[in-house]
């Protein structure tokens, strides 16, 4: 009961996770614009995404524009595509694996031992996405605060830190958390069964025929 529990736990959190590295990945608000010293243009914000950049004002109208070429992104935004991509694309796959192999769901010929390693392969799968969600979003992070503190840049080209970085650290926390949860799981399923296992009962009824069985063949050859 209490391992079934758990493993719809590790579940849910794995499908937040994945939930949030895709709503990351499409979000626009990976870098939004600084109001500081002579900017104080407050009714229109800047975006900057992934794969797009906005301009909001004033909370009435929102435009929006996708990028023309990767190449006109800075560094930091032309990996993140790709390792946020890979992220998603991984914790999908984490998430299937680990609905194969829970202990609720039935499967023809599948046994415990097979459904163990079926939750350490997600379980894998889920740190190996929150490890790569992690990288891009405090490698972004990372840039806007260097170049925040940075006086040879501009002010006007001066970004915070978006909701999107903040939604991405959740996110890959989820990932991080759902796979130590199904690898723990596993872990503990392996010590469970090796500890259960004991040798059969010694009945005394058993050992006292054995025995006479032993005298007589014993005598018998004596006296031949």
């Amino acid at each position: 009961m209490v391992s079934g529990a758990l493993q719809v736990a590790g579940l849910l959190i794995g499908g937040i996770g994945m939930i949030g590295t895709f709503a990351v990945t499409g979000m626009p608000q990976w870098r939004v614009s600084a109001f500081i010293e002579h900017n104080i243009i407050v009714f229109e914000t800047i975006w900057e995404g992934l794969w797009m950049h906005c301009i909001r004002q004033a909370n009435i109208r929102m435009q929006c524009k996708v990028y023309d070429s990767v190449l006109a992104l800075s560094a930091d935004l032309q990996a993140s595509r790709g390792l946020m991509c890979a992220g998603s694309a991984l914790s999908s796959l984490a998430f299937l694996v680990a609905a194969v192999g829970m202990k609720c769901t039935r499967c023809r010929q599948s046994s415990w031992p097979a459904k163990g390693y079926i939750l350490l392969t997600a379980g894998l799968l889920f740190i190996l996405s929150g490890a790569i969600t992690l990288i891009p979003v405090c490698w972004v992070a990372n840039t806007i605060i260097k170049d925040f503190y940075n006086p040879a840049v501009n002010v006007a080209q001066k970004r915070e830190l978006g909701e999107a970085l903040y939604l991405g650290w959740v996110a890959a926390f989820c990932l991080l958390a759902a796979g130590a949860i199904f690898c723990c799981f596993c872990r503990c399923g392996e010590k469970t069964r090796s500890y259960g296992y004991s040798a059969p009962p010694h009945h005394p009824l058993h050992s006292q025929h054995l025995h006479r069985t032993t005298e007589s063949s014993y005598s018998r050859s004596q006296y031949v």
